[in-house]
């Protein structure tokens, strides 16, 4: 018992980060190395943050846990709200009884709407006990094949410069705030005076990283009239063999496409937005590769 009263609660500052990291590479997940953690943390957009998340430390000074925290400004219905995205989790088995330590110091912060968009499995029904409302992720999973290119019906580029040059407004701000993130990747599509932009991530499924999750649509509709040409984009430029598309995301179910039986789930907490709100910008689906 006196071990478990010598564990402390503080946040994660600046001068913490590197020893955070290194944490997560030995503790979390080895794939992700100690320096992409470094990175993740440390946003590139501009938004005030109190903290990177809340650690625990030993009677000895040695980090024995931690919870990143992703924030950011987003404006909704014409209001500006702050938000605090949960990022990775993790705590030493000897340390587990101080885990929600973390979780509670987080939550407490005032004036915040909580977003956790990778809950694992055991994180899920706490957060529901706290309040925390389910997102519907109602995700197709279609291949990506190599369909032809069919002259004058749209471009596909991937180029920073045509994505500086078509992009406009909140658009073009989005693009600038992640295209140094180390998990978003952007393409936008183009037909007549119309553009989408799109940001996607590559992701595992059964340890395979063949898959595209789509994470921003800006037109759903054209997206859905180009989306042939976009599934060929993801082959033939980066060799990704499927694309999981949650349907409130592209907006429609895509052909030759089949419904997953158990999507993975995501949350947030909030006493006023609504599903219709959220997304999965400004968040660590964007900062971090694993």
């Amino acid at each position: 018992m006196g071990r478990l009263m010598a564990v402390r609660v503080e946040p994660i500052t600046t001068v913490d980060v590197p020893a955070v990291a290194r944490f997560l590479h030995t503790n979390l997940n080895s794939r992700v190395p100690a320096d992409a953690w470094e990175r993740a943390v440390q946003v590139p957009w501009k938004a005030p943050a109190p903290n990177h998340g809340f650690l625990l430390r030993d009677e000895h000074g040695a980090v024995v846990g931690a919870y990143l925290a992703f924030y950011s400004e987003r404006t909704i219905r014409g209001e500006t709200r702050r938000f605090c995205n949960l990022g990775a989790w993790c705590v030493l088995p000897e340390q587990r009884f101080h885990s929600l330590k973390l979780l509670k110091a987080l939550l407490k912060q005032e004036g915040y709407e909580f977003t956790d968009l990778s809950p694992s499995g055991n994180v899920v029904p706490m957060n529901t006990r706290l309040g925390f409302t389910f997102l519907d992720t109602a995700t197709a999973v279609a291949p990506n094949l190599p369909w032809p290119a069919v002259p004058g019906r749209g471009r596909v580029s991937a180029d920073p410069a045509v994505l500086e040059r078509t992009l406009t407004g909140e658009d073009l701000q989005i693009y600038r705030d992640h295209a140094g993130t180390a998990a978003a990747r952007h393409v936008v599509l183009t037909r007549g005076d119309r553009y989408c932009y799109v940001i996607f991530r590559t992701d595992r499924r059964k340890d395979l990283p063949f898959f595209a999750s789509v994470l921003y649509v800006s037109d759903p509709g054209l997206f859905r009239a180009m989306r042939r040409r976009f599934q060929s984009h993801l082959l033939t430029r980066h060799g990704i063999l499927a694309m999981l598309a949650e349907l409130r995301v592209v907006g429609h179910r895509p052909a030759l496409s089949r419904m997953l039986g158990t999507p993975r789930r995501k949350m947030f907490l909030s006493a006023d937005l609504t599903e219709r709100d959220i997304d999965y910008l400004y968040s660590e689906l964007t900062c971090l590769s694993w």
